[in-house]
């Protein structure tokens, strides 16, 4: 009930009739009682002939008495909306301040009827909102801490190809510890080494290894495109991959050791026992069983010989023989041994490297891309004539490899065969290397993987 007595619609219908009481009063004052009584007083006792609203009709009564209410009728509008302008301007800051993001602004709350609920009401969205902002103020610090801080270099570009945000590995890596925001980023990997300018610039997850300060840096790039408040935005993250590729390398000949160490006892021991044996069989003069014993020796050496062969041959490997090769009878031979798709003619001019060795690499390539998964006349071979290098690439349409494989596939003796001796794509870095080149790997769009030889062409003009 008091909810009601208090609320706006009554306070108005209150007001709306006294209003109508005071304009009757007004009305009757003027035309009835007192005003008339007192013309006539004046006009009998002083002779002040004065005409009263009575005597100029119900209209003039009804002009005269506006004229009257219309001064109350004013100071009383100002008193009773006086508080709610000073609300009205109150709100009016309160959306201002919240335009500007400054959530601090609260109103006195003096009044217990529906306006000042709706004060109340915004002082509660008021402190919702600081709460909030505070939360979200607290969230970004630790976001810009974490990301500042980690050692990946991060770079984000606009749909310009201009530096929107940076890190402190980034700004190291592109620019000396100075700010990359605002910078064409293209500009800056004209200046970076050039395989990591053309890793950027292809556009695809890779890993690659650059010369870097007189020592050579691996990088693992990871590039992503996305939309941010409906412009296009691209993140491109550098990992630098050294410490734990070194880290795994080290875990990789210890792992290849022990390997080897447990296939020699496991063949060393049978081949002591035997000897013993045999020696026996010969003291005692039973020799028609010593051909037998001697046959064994011979499967168990056999046995070692071929596993210790698999693994000496790629620390054997020779010194490249650089030669002048056709592509016509190069390719010709290739297919004997592996079926691929050519996806683009061959260069004009010749190649410059050791055909033996390259041969061997690509029908390592070409083996491991049929092996993993996808269609057979996906995989192909292109072969680009870029002036001073060369580029020899085999794709697959496979499943392509996680970021952990691609960190790892080019260590020694890694593979993700069971029974596999990681020689592969090892062997195809280490010939590469030696031909003065790299090796790159990178996942396709649209799934597969991308294996790229870049081998130097000096002097084959």
């Amino acid at each position: 009930m008091w909810r009601r007595l208090n609320s706006l619609q009554f306070r108005l219908t209150l007001l709306l009739a006294v209003a109508a009481v005071a304009g009757a009063l007004v009305y009757v004052g003027l035309t009835q009682w007192p005003l008339p009584q007192l013309f006539d007083w004046l006009h009998k006792d002083l002779s002040v002939s004065l005409r009263t609203p009575a005597q100029l009709g119900m209209y003039g009564g009804l002009v005269v008495s506006a004229l009257v209410l219309l001064p109350l009728a004013w100071w009383l509008a100002y008193l009773v909306m006086s508080p709610l302008s000073r609300l009205l301007r109150a709100l009016e800051g309160a959306v201002a301040s919240y335009r500007d993001g400054d959530f601090s602004f609260s109103i006195a709350a003096r009044r217990s009827d529906e306006l000042g609920e709706l004060i109340r009401m915004h002082n509660a969205l008021g402190q919702t909102l600081r709460e909030q902002r505070q939360h979200l103020v607290q969230r970004e610090l630790l976001l810009e801490t974490v990301v500042q801080n980690t050692p990946v270099a991060l770079v984000l570009t606009d749909g310009n190809g201009r530096v929107v945000y940076s890190n402190i590995a980034s700004r190291h890596l592109f620019n000396e510890g100075k700010s990359l925001n605002g910078l064409d980023f293209a500009e800056l990997l004209t200046e970076a080494p050039e395989a990591l300018s053309r890793a950027v610039q292809g556009g695809e997850d890779a890993l690659l290894s650059v010369e870097m300060d007189g020592s050579e840096e691996t990088f693992h790039l990871s590039q992503r495109a996305f939309r941010l408040q409906g412009r296009p935005h691209r993140l491109h993250l550098f990992r630098r991959m050294t410490r734990e590729l070194s880290r795994q390398e080290v875990a990789t000949w210890k792992r290849v050791i022990r390997v080897i160490s447990h296939e020699l006892n496991n063949s060393l021991a049978p081949i002591s026992s035997l000897a013993h044996s045999g020696a026996e069989l010969a003291r005692r003069g039973n020799l028609e069983r010593l051909p037998g014993v001697f046959a064994t020796i011979g499967e168990r050496a056999k046995h070692l010989h071929g596993f210790i062969a698999g693994y000496a041959s790629f620390a054997k490997l020779p010194a490249p023989q650089l030669q002048t090769v056709e592509w016509e009878p190069f390719l010709a031979s290739l297919a004997l041994h592996c079926h691929y798709r050519l996806a683009a003619p061959a260069p004009a001019h010749p190649g410059r490297f050791d055909p033996v060795q390259i041969e061997q690499v690509l029908i390592n390539l070409i083996k491991n891309a049929h092996e993993s998964g996808g269609a057979e006349d996906e995989v192909s071979l292109t072969l680009l004539d870029a002036g001073s290098e060369l580029r020899i690439e085999v794709a697959d349409r496979g499943p392509g490899m996680s970021e952990t494989v691609l960190a790892q596939a080019l260590l020694p003796f890694y593979s993700t065969k069971r029974s596999g001796t990681g020689l592969g794509l090892a062997l195809a870095r280490e010939i590469a290397e030696a031909h003065g080149g790299r090796v790159l790997l990178a996942n396709r769009e649209g799934g597969g993987l991308r294996v790229s030889l870049r081998l130097p062409q000096i002097g084959s003009r």
